[in-house]
């Protein structure tokens, strides 16, 4: 029954109509509440009622696999760990995988079931596995919410069932969605369209439909609940661009695909990655040094979030120290690349030196000469011998 059940959902699913990219400047969104995105300046793009505080379901989860996957990177937890469902993980109710007390599975079925099905129970099991009870992960979600500027949010539970006083914003919830994008692994369940578990007794069908319709979509997450009404987070990437759309409280399943469907082509069609070409020479000249140039390095060019119209006025200028002197160390700034939209600076991303510059001396000189000289000695003796 459970597989058939499975199977309606997957194949309605199918049945809803393909949303690709189109341009367009306005966008209309149903919603009350949402959130526009770039992942890796955290700007946003476009949005509404973005910090009102609201019932978010389960993207609450997103958080949950953000302290799973630390976990994971950090060596606590294996994925092949088998892990026991606990009396309280087994009671959840809402969406689950039917885990009884004392069920073992494997910390990437449970990541399975939570991502893809959007599992309470195995949520719960994660949670308890990651920190040794719920309320003690809870306290870790909150922290960490903290630390990731999400002023808008209490967590009250580690799976998004309804709980007064459990609370975020559209925000929060795409700073968080964010923070996830930063963890590859989640790849390796987010763009999972059906798995299965206990030896293909169990199928999941990812209850995030726009995997099977939006072009580019990596993720991420949905929740529905009676307080929270149908909400997502999803994420796509095109050309580099990586946006999250942040849907909370539509009235209906397929207004908040199509609303998430429609931030995203905003983004896509407005905005996009340029990364300026930086000439950064291989060395500069140093005075008053023992030798006359010091190497340079820098991270690398820089992908740069602009706005199509203005995608053509990037810039990149590499600018250095106005004079180097002696001494210079390795790691040493010597200079900068300057990014810039038209006049605005966006940021000095720091050049250093790659290379020693040792001061001109008494000492260092005699030290040079000395060092000449114990050559030198050293080729003649090998030339008589």
């Amino acid at each position: 029954m459970k597989k058939i059940t499975a199977f309606l959902l997957a194949a309605s699913l199918f049945l809803l109509p393909t949303i690709d990219c189109f341009a367009e400047e306005e966008v209309s969104i149903t919603a009350p509440a949402y959130c526009l995105m770039e992942k890796d300046s955290r700007k946003v793009l476009l949005e509404k009622n973005s910090h009102e505080k609201r019932s978010c379901a389960s993207i609450t989860k997103v958080m949950t696999l953000i302290l799973t996957l630390e976990a994971v990177e950090e060596g606590r937890l294996s994925l092949d760990d088998t892990l026991s469902a606990s009396a309280h993980a087994s009671s959840m109710g809402g969406s689950d995988i039917w885990l009884k007390e004392g069920e073992t599975m494997t910390v990437d079925d449970l990541l399975k079931a939570t991502v893809i099905m959007s599992a309470n129970d195995a949520a719960v099991v994660l949670a308890e596995a990651v920190s040794g009870s719920e309320e003690a992960f809870v306290n870790e979600m909150n922290d960490k919410a903290t630390a990731l500027g999400m002023a808008d949010t209490t967590f009250k539970n580690c799976n998004g069932l309804d709980e007064e006083g459990h609370l975020t914003s559209a925000y929060d919830v795409a700073l968080m969605s964010c923070e996830l994008l930063n963890y590859e692994l989640i790849f390796n369940y987010t763009k999972v369209w059906i798995d299965y578990l206990r030896n293909g007794d169990t199928q999941l069908v990812n209850t995030n439909k726009l995997i099977k319709s939006y072009r580019g979509i990596t993720g991420l997450k949905t929740g529905t609940t009676s307080l929270a009404g149908s909400c997502i987070s999803a994420t796509a990437e095109r050309e580099g661009l990586h946006l999250v759309s942040v849907i909370l409280g539509a009235d209906t399943t397929e207004n908040r695909f199509k609303d998430a469907a429609a931030l995203l082509n905003y983004g896509f069609a407005n905005y996009c990655i340029v990364t300026p070409e930086v000439t950064l020479p291989d060395k500069a000249e140093v005075s008053d040094s023992m030798v006359p140039y010091v190497s340079l390095s820098f991270e690398g060019d820089r992908g740069i979030l602009a706005a199509v119209k203005d995608k053509n006025s990037v810039t990149a200028e590499f600018r250095l120290r106005d004079e180097l002197r002696a001494p210079i160390a390795k790691g040493d700034i010597v200079g900068s690349v300057i990014y810039r939209i038209k006049d605005e600076v966006l940021w000095e991303v720091p050049v250093f030196a790659d290379s020693d510059a040792e001061e001109i001396s008494f000492t260092s000189v005699l030290k040079r000469i000395m060092k000449l000289l114990f050559a030198s000695s050293k080729t003649n003796q090998h030339t008589v011998t």
